[in-house]
């Protein structure tokens, strides 16, 4: 299947920056799809990135983000599939796969305030709206706290069973901002709530899948083809617990849109399993 999105003339551009050789690096990154059963079919938390970012900026997106380097330390309490184990589904070394992981579940904590974590290999967290937890949330977002160090100093383990993968992206080779991500899914745990906003976002809230698309047909909201896609393959499911049980069966493969001129206009055109 292939889907094609009208972009305006100046992106011609980036056009001509990706034809000169000017391509930018990738950073890996990753991307958590919180899922949760409302009254209108399953619901995903989504976020508007505040306008004055410099990617996706005013776009509603899952929490995520750029891996940081402290994300594939090893010494962190694991419950779940092992790193080899994320290797394989993602195709990627051990160490890039414990790093994704990590900021997986370090990015959905910080961006929402959603910990996937617990005391032990059968717990989450039930409760992390106290002042300590939300300080904690602000030092890993400014980097001087290593996701490593809060949950070992926390005596946490990591719930890598809470998660499935989902879908590989990777930006667009003429964006002078590139990142390849993995996303991810996930069920809300029990007994938790999101958190307040970070810097990075102006607005969130729980939308269901249909409702999200609708408003993205009608122009009322802004999504890069990742994110849309990502809400069009998941408003199939009966129930938010369905995600992990369908993750599984996906065979996972990088998807790169690119930019194509068709009549002197531009679309950026991607190709979907």
């Amino acid at each position: 299947m292939t889907m094609r999105v009208p972009l305006p003339p100046s992106i011609a551009e980036h056009a001509e920056r990706r034809d000169r050789g000017e391509v930018a690096p990738t950073r890996d990154a990753a991307t958590v799809v919180l899922l949760r059963d409302g009254a209108e079919g399953v619901e995903a938390y989504l976020m508007r990135r505040q306008r004055s970012m410099s990617f996706a900026a005013g776009m509603y997106v899952f929490p995520g983000g750029g891996v940081d380097p402290r994300d594939s330390d090893t010494d962190v309490a694991w419950a779940g599939p092992e790193p080899q184990a994320w290797a394989e589904r993602f195709g990627c070394s051990t160490e890039v796969a414990r790093a994704l992981v990590c900021a997986a579940v370090r990015e959905t904590y910080e961006e929402a305030g959603v910990l996937l974590a617990g005391p032990d290999a059968g717990t989450v967290v039930d409760d992390t709206s106290g002042a300590d937890w939300q300080a904690d949330r602000q030092a890993l977002e400014a980097h001087t706290l290593a996701f490593s160090d809060f949950l070992r100093r926390r005596s946490l383990v990591l719930r890598t069973d809470l998660l499935a993968a989902w879908t590989h992206w990777i930006t667009p080779d003429f964006e002078p901002k590139r990142f390849d991500t993995r996303f991810f899914v996930a069920v809300m745990p029990e007994g938790q709530r999101v958190g307040s906003l970070t810097g990075e976002a102006d607005h969130a809230s729980w939308m269901s899948l249909d409702a999200a698309l609708a408003s993205v047909e009608a122009g009322d909201m802004a999504m890069l083809p990742p994110t849309s896609v990502t809400c069009r393959e998941l408003a199939a499911l009966d129930s938010a617990g369905d995600a992990l049980a369908a993750a599984a069966q996906r065979r996972i493969a990088p998807i790169e849109p690119r930019l194509v001129e068709i009549d002197g206009a531009f679309y950026l055109e991607t190709e979907l399993p």
